[in-house]
């Protein structure tokens, strides 16, 4: 976990000028997972992508947070929050199970800067301190866990489940808070939220490619970088142009991830065992 060189941020661009889409990787859920991070930019290299945005939950869990920081901080357009990353800048996270919040405490001792911290040591703290839990552009909103609640929420294919009287409240009032497209994370489990209240994964989809209604609002959960929970260890994220999104998954080198955690004694062995499953 040694610090990394000074880096310096990009400089938020609109998404849309006059009308036409930049095409855009939708990126969530790193979780310090830097073999994950490398082999998802590496893809996102051979995509002509234009730029590249962060729904948060760059830390957390794996062994790697000060590349994976300084790495996003590169790469990304900007970045969301995620309740990982808020809570690096607490004594005691709540609502995190052991294994979660000592990954935490492992964090904060190798990000938080001191007093004769070098100037870049800093700037990435400040940087993750202060990061926006949403942001809306041309109809998009984009948020890390769900736009009712952006750091707690859970978007999950259950939640979605006809039960035989319609969709739940809890539903309706994510719909409530955006306008056309919301792009989510958090759950780690991608899948796409329609109009009319129905669940599609990835591997529904032909070429697991969505074309988005452009009268009608679509919740998409784009899944997760570092640390997939739908049984599949790939890595993944979405590509997004404006009319379409669609799903990449990439291999990574899960074997080395797995032995830096379990190298790490203040890091679970559990942290491992699951990247491999995918759960």
């Amino acid at each position: 976990m040694a610090d990394a060189s000074p880096d310096t941020p990009k400089v938020p661009t609109p998404a849309a000028t006059n009308g036409s889409w930049r095409l855009r990787a939708v990126i969530s859920d790193i979780h310090a997972n830097l073999e994950a991070f490398q082999a998802v930019l590496a893809d996102i290299a051979t995509q002509n992508i234009d730029e590249i945005v962060c729904l948060g939950d760059i830390v957390g869990y794996g062994p790697d947070p000060v590349p994976c920081l300084a790495l996003a901080r590169k790469a990304c357009t900007w970045c969301l929050c995620g309740n990982h990353d808020a809570a690096v800048f607490m004594s005691h996270p709540v609502g995190f199970n052991e294994a979660a919040a000592r990954a935490v405490h492992l964090h904060q001792r190798h990000m938080r800067p001191g007093f004769f911290s070098l100037p870049g040591k800093v700037a990435r703290w400040r940087w993750l301190e202060n990061l926006p839990a949403i942001r809306t552009e041309n109809r998009v909103t984009y948020v890390h866990a769900s736009p009712a609640d952006p750091l707690i929420d859970y978007v999950l294919e259950e939640d979605f489940q006809d039960m035989g009287f319609g969709p739940s409240e809890k539903v309706l009032e994510r719909y409530e808070r955006f306008d056309w497209l919301c792009f989510v994370g958090h759950s780690h489990r991608p899948g796409v939220a329609t109009h009319d209240y129905k669940w599609i994964k990835p591997g529904e989809l032909e070429n697991q490619t969505y074309v988005l209604p452009q009268d009608k609002q679509t919740l998409v959960n784009i899944g997760a970088v570092g640390q997939p929970r739908d049984q599949n260890p790939d890595a993944c994220y979405v590509i997004f142009d404006g009319k379409s999104i669609r799903y990449r998954r990439v291999k990574y080198d899960v074997e080395t991830t797995q032995k830096k955690i379990r190298a790490l004694p203040e890091l679970e062995d559990r942290l491992a065992d699951r990247l491999g499953r995918g759960t």
